[in-house]
C-alpha cells in the first residue's frame, strides 16, 4: 500500500478577501466560473458533483454537467427515473460541488431542486446532437440491464425508427434547477489557512456573508 502522508501541495495562487467579493453569490459564481472557463488547463469547467440522499440514509455523489445558471440557480439535465431522479423526488435538497484544482478553488452549494418547465427541457433536448438524444431515449438509467448488447440493440432499433424523423423528448428525461440557499467559496491559501466565504440566504431573501475558519 502506498503511504500518502508526505504528499504536499502549496496553495498560493490567489486569495479571497471580503473587500474583493460580490454581495450576491451568483455574481461571485459567475466571476469564478468565467475564470475557470478561460483557463486552458480546465477541460470541463461546468463539471460538478451532485450529492443526493438515498433511502438508506447514505448520500450518493456523481458527476453531471451544469448547462446554465441564472439569478435563480443552476440547471442540469438527467433521467427523472434514475437513482438521482428518484432521490430528488423523495428529498428535494441536494449539494452541488465544483472543484477546479488548477485555480485551487472549490464551490459548495446547498440547494432546493425542482423540475424546470417542460418547454425548456424540450428546447434543450432538441438542441443536443442526435446521438445524445437517442442515448437519452434508449437508456433505462440506473436500472440493471443484461449486457452491453441490450443497449446497442435498442440504439440500433431507434436509429432506424427515427432515421428521418424528429426524436421526441422522453417524458422521463428533463431538467432541474437547483435554487441555492447556501454557497461557500473556498480558495486555497498557504499553510492550510484557506479562505472560506459563505453566503446564507435569509428570510428576507438577502444574503448573509460570513468567513469560516479553514
Amino acid at each position: 500500500m502506498e503511504n500518502l502522508h508526505d504528499k504536499r501541495k502549496v496553495y498560493d495562487k490567489s486569495q479571497l478577501l471580503e473587500n474583493q467579493i460580490k454581495e450576491n453569490p451568483m455574481e461571485q459564481f459567475r466571476d469564478w466560473f468565467l475564470e475557470a472557463e478561460e483557463n486552458s488547463a480546465i477541460s470541463e469547467a461546468n463539471a460538478m458533483a451532485i450529492s443526493t440522499l438515498e433511502n438508506d440514509g447514505c448520500p450518493r455523489t456523481r458527476m453531471v454537467l451544469l448547462k446554465s445558471y441564472t439569478w435563480e440557480g443552476f440547471v442540469f439535465y438527467t433521467n427523472y427515473e434514475s437513482r438521482k431522479g428518484k432521490a430528488i423526488e423523495d428529498n428535494h435538497k441536494a449539494c452541488l460541488h465544483f472543484f477546479w484544482p488548477t485555480l485551487e478553488r472549490q464551490i459548495i452549494i446547498k440547494a432546493n431542486l425542482e423540475k424546470i418547465a417542460e418547454n425548456l427541457s424540450d428546447g434543450y433536448f432538441h438542441s443536443r446532437p442526435k446521438g445524445s438524444q437517442l442515448g437519452a431515449a434508449v437508456s433505462p438509467q440506473s436500472q440493471i440491464i443484461p449486457d452491453r448488447d441490450f443497449l446497442e440493440k435498442k440504439l440500433m432499433d431507434l436509429e432506424i425508427e427515427y432515421q428521418n424523423k424528429e426524436i421526441p423528448r422522453p417524458k422521463k428525461w428533463g431538467g432541474y434547477i437547483a435554487k441555492p440557499y447556501e454557497i461557500e467559496f473556498w480558495q486555497g491559501r498557504p499553510n492550510r489557512l484557506h479562505d472560506r466565504i459563505i453566503y446564507e440566504l435569509q428570510a428576507d431573501y438577502e444574503w448573509k456573508i460570513s468567513r469560516l475558519a479553514p
